[in-house]
Parts: C-alpha cells; structure tokens; sequence
C-alpha cells in the first residue's frame, strides 16, 4: 500500500484534500476516527487511505474546522453527538455527524451527489414515478437500514413533483443534504437547529404555510408521526423515510410510537392516509463494482386497508403486494427474481437477501428450464482500492 507519510498539522487545506478524495473517487461515506487512517466507503467495504494514523488531535480539528459554520458550538466538547451540513461551494455537499466516545471525537460524512439523479439513473421502479405523479394527499414512506438509499431516493420523487406540478413543496430535513432548484414547483427548504428546533414544530409551522406537498426527513417520534399524520389527514401529502426493514414493520413501528390505548385509533387513521410504503435494500451487483436496490412497493387498497388496521391481519400484507403487482406493486422476494434473470445479482445475493429463503428456492426450482437463470459467474473481487493523498499534492 505505500509508505506511511510523516504525521503532519491538521488545517483546513488538508481537511479539504481528505474531503476531495472522497468525492474523486466515488466514495458513499468518509470515516475519521482516532487510532485510524482515514477510511472511505465504496459498494459497502470501508478502505483506508495511507495518509496518517489520526489523533485525539488531529478529530478535534476536523471537528472545529466542520464546526465553523455552525457558530452554535464551538467545539465537540458542548455535545455528545450532532447532525450537520457541510459544503465544499460548487464542488460537493456532505452531511456530517460527529460523536464523542471514550474521550475522543468520531466523525462520518455521507457524500450527497452534486445532482439528484433520476429514476432511470437509480434503477428504482417505475412505480416509484408514479406515486410521485398520481398522490395528491396522504403519506408516502421510504423506509429502509441505514445507507439502502431512503434519502437519494425521497430526493428523486421530490424533484419528480417539482418537475411535473405547479404546487407548494416545504422539506424539513435535518440537516439538509440535495438543495432542490425551482422548475414548476415553489420549494422551501427548512433545516433543524438552523431554521427551526425541531421535525413538529416546523411540521405545525408548515401547515400554515399553505402547502401542497411536505417532505420530513424522518419519522423518529410520536409527536412528529402524529403531526405528520394530521397534516395528511387535512389534505396535504406527506413524504418521509422510517428506518425499518419491509412494509410489515413499518406498520409496526408506526403504532409503536403511541401508547397502547391509542393504537387501535392510530391503525385505523394509517389505514386512511398511508398511499404508499416503498422499501429499500441496495445489494452488490453481479460484477462486484457496484450497487442496485431491491424494492419492495405498497399501495394502499382496500384490502390492504383491513390489514393495516387488524394487528392479527398484518403478516397478510405481504400475499396482497404480490398479488397486487399488474398495480405497481412487488414484494422484495419478486423483484430478487427479477434481478437475478436480469442477470444484475448473483444467485448468492439473491439467496441472502431473501426475506423467505426456502420460499425462495421452492420458486426458483418450480419455474424450471423454461425460466432458468443466467449462467452463473463469479462476481468480480472488491478491488483492493489503494488512495494515495500525498502523491496527489
């Protein structure tokens, strides 16, 4: 990998090389912990870079340097963790968090590409289009783990909207990451801690500011699932991200947020306003160089509505997706088939990311020769990536 570059002051200038290499090389996410080189995420694996091993020092600066255009805190010493924005002009938006632990200073930037990119682009459904096109009220949630895409792809329905209807869009994000550009919608974007205190009291402060579309970057609490319930059920349409795994969950996770003598009332309101509920799992494609998502798509039906409101009826709402699919819908165990005949995963893939993998065999064997599968490849290896920062500058 190179020899080891004598250690040197941290500044500004080479927090913005660190920051660049990420964006050079394609990187999702830029890690700066101490006792670490620098490590920079692609398709899922953490490399290093052969800068320096980083000290308590060298995160405290990183951190004070983040920190400078937040004049609210002046160093990571007065929190124990925080969400940020930070932008390098004309070059590359990243959305920071750092955290304290064990009496240093971590800290992870997500890369926001420059653009927000297109359906096509995403190779997301088609489905996802259309829900953008066709919902005019209720709620619309993206859920998925953390770094399966939730944000990305919220982001493209959002410029879908903006794209196709003269509405009003208001976003509250924390902290904000794609900066929206006016086409026929008007947008106003509103970030927590800058604009306002939090995801409720700019969810109430949004509904009097007339409105079409409002998108919440996430549902972490009752208050914020309540108030985003009561904004669709006035007429608006609400789009936001859940952390959950599938459709099912979400639902569970929904009525969690209440106490249990409100949850039978909380069903029967997320019956009525859920539109949609789109799942995400980004797996490693077939060549082994990138990503693709798996998805999975609700839309709410009638009988879907009857699930949503019986706790004993949820499991069900799996069978309705996939009979449901001349609507738009999927389950995550078809569009896995999809893929895999698409020749874009390998069987391998496809078989851990299953939700049912026995179902899932007993379906590959009954589709028999007439269906079968791609000629199975060996997925190219992770090349081992080896960055460089000083033969660079």
């Amino acid at each position: 990998m190179g020899q080891d570059t004598a250690p040197q002051a941290f500044d500004k200038s080479t927090l913005l090389r660190l920051l660049r290499k990420g964006l050079e090389t394609g990187a999702s996410d830029i890690h700066f912990q101490v006792g670490y080189f620098p490590l920079y995420r692609f398709n899922g694996q953490l490399v290093e870079l052969r800068y320096k091993e980083l000290d308590h020092d060298d995160t405290n600066e990183i951190a004070r340097l983040l920190l400078e255009e937040h004049p609210k805190f002046k160093d990571a010493s007065e929190f124990n963790e925080l969400d940020l924005a930070y932008e390098i002009i004309d070059e590359g938006r990243f959305r920071v968090n750092i955290s304290r632990q064990r009496r240093s200073v971590n800290i992870v930037l997500r890369v926001i590409p420059p653009q927000i990119r297109t359906f096509d682009e995403l190779n997301l459904p088609r489905a996802l289009r259309d829900i953008a096109h066709e919902e005019s009220r209720g709620l619309v949630l993206v859920t998925g783990a953390t770094g399966m895409g939730k944000s990305t792809t919220l982001a493209t329905m959002i410029n879908e909207v903006n794209r196709e209807r003269k509405v009003k869009i208001v976003t509250i994000e924390d902290p904000i990451e794609f900066l929206f550009t006016h086409d026929k919608a008007v947008i106003s974007q509103r970030e927590i801690g800058t604009d306002t205190s939090s995801f409720p009291d700019a969810l109430h402060a949004a509904l009097r500011q007339d409105p079409d579309v409002v998108m919440v970057g996430e549902m972490r609490d009752h208050e914020t699932v309540d108030t985003s319930l009561k904004a669709a059920e006035t007429g608006h349409l609400v789009f936001s991200s859940i952390h959950t795994a599938d459709v099912a969950s979400t639902i569970g996770r929904l009525v969690g947020y209440f106490p249990p003598d409100e949850q039978s009332q909380v069903r029967a309101r997320l019956a009525e306003n859920i539109r949609a509920i789109v799942s995400l799992r980004l797996l490693l494609n077939k060549k082994g160089d990138g990503r693709v998502p798996a998805v999975e798509v609700m839309r709410t039906t009638r009988a879907i509505q009857e699930c949503i409101k019986e706790p004993s009826k949820v499991s069900e709402i799996t069978d309705f997706i996939v009979r449901g699919r001349p609507d738009g819908m999927q389950a995550f165990d078809q569009h896995l088939l999809d893929l895999l005949h698409a020749n874009k995963i390998s069987l391998e893939t496809a078989l851990a990311a299953a939700s049912n993998q026995t179902d899932f065999r007993t379906r590959l064997e009954l589709e028999g020769p007439q269906k079968s599968l791609p000629a199975e490849e060996k997925p190219d290896e992770t090349p081992d990536i080896e960055l460089d920062l000083e033969s660079r500058f």
